[in-house]
C-alpha cells in the first residue's frame, strides 16, 4: 500500500492530545511497517527523525494551508497512486476532491457536547465540517469505546466503520530516583514542599476550579506543609484562575508554573505526592496514563473514557463533587499504604497500553479497508 498521512497536527497541535497521537503514531508505524510506503504531508521543522527508506517527506506551508488542502494535497495523491489517505486531527482539512481511500481520527465530539468550553471560530468550522468528514471517511478510528459511543449517538453510521485505538503514554513517562526529582524541581523551579499535581489544559472543560477548591478545603485538615502544583501553558481559562488563587486564604501554596518542557514532565511526576485531573470529559485523557506510568497515584474523575484508561488504579470521583474530592485527597496524603497500592496498581495497568499496539491496530485499519476495496472492485 501506499499510505499519505496528513502529518501537520504534530507541529501544529505540539503539547496536546492531537499533536502527541499524531507523532507517536508515525513514529511506531514507520518502526513496525518496513512493506508499505508512507508519503507524509508535513508543516515546520523536526521531520528528520521520520525519514526512512519507506517514507518521503513533502513540505505543506501553514500559511497557504487550504491551498495544499484543496489542491496539492488532492493532485499529489492522484500523481503518486495513493491508496489510504489518514488525516489524524478530526479530520480537519479533508478536501472533497481526494480520490483514495480515507482515514481520519476523530479524537472526541466535545464542540458538539460541550460546545461553551471551545472558541467560537473552531466550533463553527467542526460543526460545519463534521458531517461531510463522517460521510467521506472510508474508516474512522477513535481512541475509546466512549468516543465510539458519542460518534454514533450523534451520526447514525455503520458501527463497523469505526474502530478503536486506544492511545499510550510516551516511553518517557516512567518510574525515576525520587530523590533526584526533588532535588531537580527544588533547583529548577523552587518547590521545595511535598505537593499536589495537576497537568493539562486550563479550559472549563478541564474543571481546575474544583481542584483549587477541594485542596483549599483539605489544605486545613492537614498537618503538614503540602502545595498545590498546577502546570501548563497560561491560556484558556487560566485568568479566572488566577483570580482563584488571588483570592484564596492560602494563596501563597498555589503555584502556577507556566509551561514546562517535556523533558521535565516525568519529573513532576515522580516529584508529586498525588496527581489530580477532575476534568468533566475527555475522549482519551493521557495525563492520568502518562502519571500512572510513572508509578505516580491517580485522582481522577469516574466519567467518560477516563474510567476505561485508569481501571481500578485509580480513586475515581465525581468530578463535580468537591467534597468527595477532598475526601479522596485527604487519604491519599495521609496513608501511605493508600499511596503505595494505587502507585503499584497504576504502574501494572499502564503497561497494558503502548504506541505500538496502537500502530499496530491502525495499520489492521488499512488493511482492512484496502482489502475490502480490493474485493468491491473485483466485483464491480
Amino acid at each position: 500500500m501506499r499510505i499519505a498521512f496528513d502529518a501537520r497536527g504534530i507541529n501544529w497541535y505540539k503539547g496536546t492530545g492531537i499533536g502527541t497521537y499524531a507523532e507517536n503514531l508515525i513514529k511506531n508505524l514507520i518502526l513496525i511497517d518496513k512493506l508499505n510506503k508512507y508519503i507524509l504531508y508535513w508543516s515546520g521543522e523536526n521531520y528528520e527523525k521520520f525519514k526512512n527508506n519507506n517514507t518521503i517527506i513533502r513540505m505543506a506551508s501553514r500559511r497557504y494551508h487550504r491551498f495544499f488542502q484543496e489542491y496539492f494535497f488532492p493532485k499529489d495523491i492522484k500523481k503518486d497512486n495513493i491508496d489510504i489517505y489518514h488525516i489524524s486531527q478530526n479530520g480537519i482539512g479533508l478536501s472533497q476532491n481526494i480520490n483514495c481511500l480515507k482515514v481520519v481520527t476523530i479524537h472526541d465530539l466535545i464542540p458538539y457536547i460541550m460546545p461553551e468550553t471551545v472558541g467560537r471560530g473552531y466550533l463553527l468550522k467542526f460543526l460545519k465540517d463534521m458531517p461531510q468528514i463522517i460521510s467521506e471517511a472510508d474508516a474512522i478510528i477513535t481512541v475509546s469505546e466512549y468516543s465510539k459511543k458519542d460518534i454514533l449517538k450523534f451520526f447514525p453510521i455503520n458501527p463497523d466503520k469505526v474502530f478503536v485505538t486506544p492511545l499510550a503514554a510516551d516511553k518517557i513517562y516512567k518510574p525515576l530516583d525520587k530523590n533526584y526529582c526533588k532535588k531537580y524541581i527544588s533547583k529548577k523551579y523552587n518547590i521545595n514542599s511535598p505537593f499536589i499535581l495537576y497537568l493539562g489544559g486550563f479550559s472549563a472543560r478541564k474543571n481546575v476550579s474544583s481542584l483549587i477548591k477541594s485542596y483549599e478545603k483539605v489544605s486545613k485538615d492537614i498537618s503538614k506543609d503540602i502545595k498545590l502544583v498546577i502546570c501548563g501553558s497560561k491560556k484558556d481559562d487560566i485568568e479566572n484562575l488566577i483570580r482563584m488563587k488571588l483570592n484564596s486564604k492560602i494563596s501563597e501554596n498555589i503555584i502556577f508554573t507556566d509551561f514546562i518542557p517535556n523533558e521535565d514532565l516525568p519529573i513532576f511526576y515522580n516529584s508529586c505526592e498525588v496527581f489530580v485531573y477532575p476534568s468533566l470529559y475527555e475522549g482519551f485523557g493521557l495525563p492520568p496514563l502518562e502519571a500512572m506510568s510513572c508509578g505516580t497515584p491517580v485522582i481522577t474523575s469516574n466519567t467518560t473514557s477516563i474510567p476505561e484508561v485508569t481501571g481500578n488504579s485509580a480513586l475515581l470521583i465525581d468530578p463535580q463533587n468537591i467534597d468527595m474530592l477532598s475526601e479522596k485527597l485527604y487519604k491519599v496524603l495521609t496513608s501511605d499504604l493508600i499511596k503505595k497500592d494505587l502507585s503499584n496498581k497504576g504502574l501494572k495497568r499502564s503497561l497494558e497500553f503502548s504506541w505500538i499496539k496502537t500502530a499496530q491496530d491502525t495499520l489492521e485499519v488499512y488493511e482492512k479497508i484496502y482489502r475490502e476495496s480490493k474485493i468491491s472492485s473485483s466485483i464491480i
